[in-house]
């Protein structure tokens, strides 16, 4: 707190507030005024906390009103999944009593989405729940709230990974390459779409890609895919090293800014699951964040092996600790 209060980060706005004893205020730890010296200063979780201590809120950068801003994103977000319609912005920000610019700031800064970007990615969960059940694609992009076939393709462009009709089928007519590979680590499971590579796990096999594809086409591939295979050989054995390989990964909105941000993530360095939440703007999702690295489906490749506790201590690993710390040790030898 005393770091993000140092360097005025806005994105610890919201989950903290700063008294300072020698003027009796209490600040946002983006406030622009000059810093007091440290011993000066007492941290509280919230505005109510810090005035039941007697002080008063900085009338430069208004703590209060942090309050009132989570209520107003509270509303548009339940506003946002009770429509299955795109809601404008100005029907929104006139629910909550916002003006139009105030309330995209505000959300984006509390989501690291604007409110028309996250009403997409619901429509879009929505489309995937209803094209994995037997029916018509039609009938599953209205039900979804998309207005029409041609706003639902443009909307959905690159996020299913194969087309919509063959989603709604399984993964039926999908062909996918797929074979086990010998590492230092042990045996590896590649597995790719004509588009990349859509899974990479350690001592998993034909079985484990069958659960997870259970109507594609499995093949043992030709030269092309030895050759991503070897790549993919070469980035396990020297991580860091297969930035360019393509990949064909499906996930939510939000698993797919995580896995963004993972890929950011230079060799030989490693972030806890506190500051890949503040890099997305979402400070308080560090327990989302696990779980879409924990969701992660191509090891190494998307590098969930560089997210650590923020203590420094290991974490988990869904393919042991042992090769986790070698990923890691092997980067930073390198």
């Amino acid at each position: 707190m005393a770091e993000a209060f140092a360097q005025r980060d806005r994105a610890f706005d919201g989950r903290f507030v700063v008294g300072v004893i020698s003027t009796g205020v209490y600040c946002r730890p983006s406030c622009p005024a000059r810093r007091p010296r440290p011993e000066n200063c007492r941290f509280f979780s919230g505005a109510n906390e810090a005035e039941r201590e007697g002080f008063r809120p900085c009338k430069r950068c208004r703590p209060s009103e942090v309050a009132r801003d989570e209520a107003a994103v509270a509303q548009a977000l339940a506003m946002l999944r009770a429509e299955a319609r795109p809601v404008p912005l100005g029907e929104l920000a006139q629910a909550c009593g916002y003006s139009p610019t105030h309330l995209q700031r505000v959300f984006t800064r509390a989501t690291g989405l604007s409110p028309a970007a996250y009403g997409r990615a619901l429509r879009q969960e929505a489309a995937r729940a209803r094209l994995s059940e037997a029916g018509e694609v039609t009938e599953a992009i209205y039900a979804a709230g998309f207005e029409g076939p041609s706003t639902f393709y443009a909307g959905m462009e690159g996020a299913l990974g194969m087309t919509p009709s063959i989603w709604a089928r399984g993964g039926e007519g999908v062909t996918i390459s797929w074979t086990v590979a010998e590492t230092s680590l042990g045996p590896m499971l590649v597995a790719a779409t004509a588009k990349g590579v859509c899974r990479l796990s350690f001592n998993e096999g034909e079985d484990d890609l069958r659960a997870r594809f259970p109507r594609a086409e499995l093949a043992q591939g030709g030269a092309d895919f030895a050759r991503l295979v070897q790549q993919v050989v070469a980035a396990v054995e020297a991580p860091g090293t297969g930035p360019d390989i393509p990949l064909d990964v499906q996930g939510t909105a939000f698993q797919q800014r995580v896995w963004d941000q993972l890929r950011q993530i230079p060799a030989g360095e490693t972030r806890s699951y506190g500051e890949i939440a503040a890099a997305l703007g979402q400070p308080g999702a560090a327990r989302a964040v696990g779980s879409a690295n924990g969701a992660n489906p191509v090891a190494v490749l998307v590098p969930c092996h560089r997210v650590v506790q923020a203590g420094g201590g290991l974490g988990g690993y869904a393919y042991g600790e042992a090769i986790k710390r070698e990923l890691l040790q092997r980067e930073r030898k390198d």
